[in-house]
């Protein structure tokens, strides 16, 4: 898969990708706004292992952003199942260096319409933690709206906090 985000693109991940990948993922200020499965420090082995998972998902759900050949960040979708089976959750972290320039919400923009089109999703949503403003306004920039706010719902860096829930769904 490969979509054009303006000067950067969503496209699978490659194996080369892993230095760039623990470099920009190496970062407080990013662990920070992840769940916990995402490790700090960030090494290159962790990279490799992260790549080597999604060689073999089917269907693809999960993506690098690119800006040309180098690896800036990830995005992708946790497919729900069961019931939920028309929803999804999607997911994105970008090196900081890139943070504040627009790539992040073309991004979301970009793999929310590819979601739309390729499953038969109703609904996307996003968890983001309260202190995260930026990211709210990314959401809510690719069209997303604040759908709940669950008070003292996670635990991150010694602090219980809020976590906000942002919806999409298929127009």
């Amino acid at each position: 898969m490969h979509i054009d985000i303006g000067t950067c693109q969503i496209r699978h991940y490659r194996q080369d990708d892993a230095v760039s990948m623990a470099a920009a993922a190496n970062n407080r200020n990013i662990w920070r706004n992840m769940q916990d499965g995402f490790p700090h420090p960030f090494t290159l082995a962790d990279a490799q292992a992260r790549i080597a998972l999604t060689v073999n998902q089917v269907p693809q759900q999960t993506f690098a952003i690119a800006s040309g050949e180098q690896f800036i960040g990830g995005i992708g979708l946790e497919l729900r199942q069961d019931v939920f089976r028309r929803s999804a959750e999607i997911g994105y972290w970008l090196g900081e260096s890139h943070w504040g320039q627009g790539i992040a919400t073309a991004a979301v923009r970009a793999l929310t319409e590819f979601a739309f089109e390729q499953f038969e999703l109703v609904r996307i949503d996003a968890s983001v933690f309260e202190w995260n403003p930026a990211s709210c306004r990314v959401l809510e920039k690719a069209g997303y709206v604040q759908e709940a706010r669950l008070r003292k719902a996670v635990y991150k860096d010694g602090e219980i906090i809020d976590r906000l829930i942002y919806t999409r769904l298929r127009e």
